[in-house]
């Protein structure tokens, strides 16, 4: 008789790496919902500041858009869910920089330059 209990299979997180990536999985869908919700209240609150907020409400709408995805297709596998994260971040990224040019542009403007 080995020294070790053989019933004594309970499982521990280093053996659900499943589990892991689903609680990972919906941290970054909550984190895509949140952000993207902050991002259209602030573009609806500045639309009479600067010029472009319509970038960054799409940004938000996009954000949100893949929250409520992942949450609802949380079994569509990784790989699938990895081609989603980079997809995601290139079109928020290339938002992103259309409203970065956008507010260069604004900046400019008010300052004279």
């Amino acid at each position: 008789m080995s020294g070790h209990d053989e019933a004594d299979h309970s499982p521990t997180p280093e053996s659900r790496p499943g589990a892991t990536a689903m609680t990972l999985l919906f941290f970054i869908a909550l984190w895509a919902i949140v952000t993207g919700i902050v991002e259209i209240v602030a573009a609806v609150q500045l639309r009479h500041e600067i010029q472009g907020e319509f970038w960054y409400g799409l940004g938000g709408l996009i954000s949100v858009a893949f929250g409520v995805f992942l949450l609802a297709r949380p079994g569509a596998g990784a790989l699938a869910v990895l081609w989603l994260i980079a997809s995601y971040a290139m079109l928020f990224g290339t938002i992103q920089i259309l409203l970065a040019f956008e507010a260069r542009s604004f900046a400019k403007r008010v300052t004279g330059a």
